[in-house]
């Protein structure tokens, strides 16, 4: 698959007094030092700190716990994987000094460990800090239970661990790299149920947390930073700003406003009608489009509800149009297509197998089928955030399809903090919606091809064909084994994907070395 690529120009997450306001624009702005009455002191502090507007709070800081971008984006600062990807997706050693060494067959994988690594508390990485911290992920992650099922022990040595496998596992390495739900290294005395320490290896360390306010991430000193040249997430990481503000701005508009203002140093996923705006909005602001950035999702309840059971969910799937859906989410056709195929054209797992149940669009047909599966009439569940406002724009659009074929709807619009709780209980709704980025490899997103992730999708099919599309190591071989599992999707209708969408954020021109990407960092940036 051919990288993302971005181009720029060619809450209480607001400050509570004026005082503060001018402190934060002077940071963002560079504006000179003002008078000698404490103002030329705030103003250079601002200088070294970096507001940053969030679509909202972190639901936790724990890294392993949730699938959410926004909880990888911010704790990839402070906690660190085995591996991670450079800016081809390419998997590159991060705390592991290497790549691993394959032995029997796939079925033991070698990881040698870095040395001289310190954690936030002073104290050096070591093999168990390792293990313990892999053994919590595999326990707690929606990602690492899925790779447990493959997992038959890990073992240490004297610098290395090795990963004992039941059977060969393609997917592996890429579940260790991936920042949400990540398999982050902690003190192996800080592993706990739930953390109440937040102790990792990375450029910045958990300065101060105020819910609803902001999360402050600070420099930190003893960083054992990679000798590789930064490319991606991989290589050198180097903390230049001394501060990262993380503040929460649900209202896109706020946030809009913010980036415009000089308030923040950066705005993460902006509605793209504002496009025209921000290119208006002079030097001191860069947009910056995310091509091919991810694609919005419905998840489905296979569980409890009124869609637990195939026939309705597939009678759900005849009322949708995708098109009509991100027409309402994006506007403008630059920022969105649709198609069946869950991966583009040239990569190994293109496919247009199951495109005949995409895009329907019939509620004559998706009536029918709903009086077949015995409807009764109960009301489908739709959960959906204003905080990303495309996703609400698509709730709207697909509770009126669900309208025309006759199907009643109950759509429930809370904060995404909320969505994120609520989605855990199947017996809370029946569709929520989401997005992902688009990846390399199919099985780190969506979760819900994992097991245990919210949905719930579990069917001996799923069981089969995944199980023969994960063991096979050779690409050439896997990527058409990716079909069967592309039309499963379409039969049973655990999740539908509606399209592929461009992303929109900016940044202050003064911020420099920022790389937009997946999950925003903010490592090798530096105020110019």
């Amino acid at each position: 698959m051919q990288p993302r690529t971005f181009t720029g120009r060619a809450s209480l997450g607001q400050p509570s007094d004026p005082a503060r306001r001018r402190v934060l624009l002077a940071g963002v702005l560079g504006l000179p030092a003002l008078a000698l009455s404490g103002r030329s002191a705030l103003a250079a502090s601002a200088t070294r700190s970096a507001s940053l507007a969030m679509i909202g709070e972190p639901q936790t800081l724990d890294p392993m716990l949730t699938t959410a971008d926004l909880v990888g984006t911010l704790m990839q600062h402070v906690y660190e994987p085995l591996y991670t990807f450079d800016s081809h997706w390419n998997i590159v050693p991060m705390l592991a000094a290497s790549l691993p060494t394959m032995r029997d067959q796939g079925h033991t994988v070698e990881i040698p460990l870095r040395q001289g690594v310190k954690f936030h508390d002073g104290q050096f990485m070591k093999v168990g800090d390792v293990i313990a911290s892999l053994k919590r992920w595999l326990a707690v992650s929606p990602r690492g239970k899925a790779v447990a099922a493959q997992v038959a022990g890990i073992e240490a040595g004297a610098d290395r661990i090795t990963l004992k496998l039941k059977s060969p596992y393609a997917p592996l390495l890429a579940q260790l790299a991936l920042p949400t739900s990540m398999a982050g290294v902690m003190p192996e005395h800080t592993v706990a149920a739930q953390l109440t320490q937040f102790v990792g290896t990375g450029p910045y360390r958990l300065k101060e947390r105020r819910p609803d306010q902001y999360t402050i991430l600070e420099k930190f000193d003893q960083y054992a930073a990679r000798s590789e040249a930064p490319d991606g997430y991989g290589g050198r990481r180097t903390a230049y700003i001394q501060e990262l503000r993380f503040v929460p701005v649900p209202d896109s508009n706020t946030r809009t406003e913010g980036i415009l203002s000089g308030q923040f140093a950066y705005a993460d996923l902006l509605p793209v009608e504002v496009a025209g705006r921000l290119e208006r909005g002079g030097k001191a602001v860069v947009p910056l489009i995310g091509k091919d950035f991810g694609f919005p999702y419905l998840v489905f309840n296979t569980r409890k509800g009124t869609l637990a059971s195939v026939p309705l969910r597939q009678a759900a799937q005849a009322a949708l149009g995708a098109e009509e859906m991100m027409a309402a989410a994006f506007g403008d056709p630059r920022f969105f297509s649709i198609g069946a195929n869950f991966f583009p054209q040239g990569t190994p797992y293109y496919s247009l197998a199951g495109q005949q149940h995409y895009n329907v669009n019939q509620p004559k047909l998706a009536a029918d089928l709903a009086r077949k599966a015995d409807y009764a009439g109960k009301p489908i569940r739709i959960l959906a955030s204003r905080q990303y406002e495309f996703h609400y724009n698509i709730a709207l659009v697909l509770a009126e399809q669900f309208k025309r074929a006759g199907l009643a709807t109950d759509l429930q619009v809370v904060d995404w903090a909320t969505l994120l709780q609520r989605r855990n209980d199947p017996e809370l709704w029946d569709i929520y919606i989401t997005h992902s980025g688009l990846f390399p490899e199919p099985m780190l997103s969506p979760p819900q091809l994992g097991d245990g992730a919210p949905g719930w999708w579990d069917t001996p099919e799923k069981t089969r064909l995944l199980a023969a599309f994960n063991q096979q190591v050779d690409l050439a071989l896997r990527g058409p084994l990716w079909g069967p599992v592309q039309q499963l999707v379409y039969e049973q209708v655990p999740f539908v994907e509606l399209g592929k969408f461009n992303s929109l954020s900016a940044r202050a021109s003064r911020l420099q070395g920022f790389v937009p990407s997946a999950w925003p960092f903010f490592w090798n940036t530096r105020f110019a």
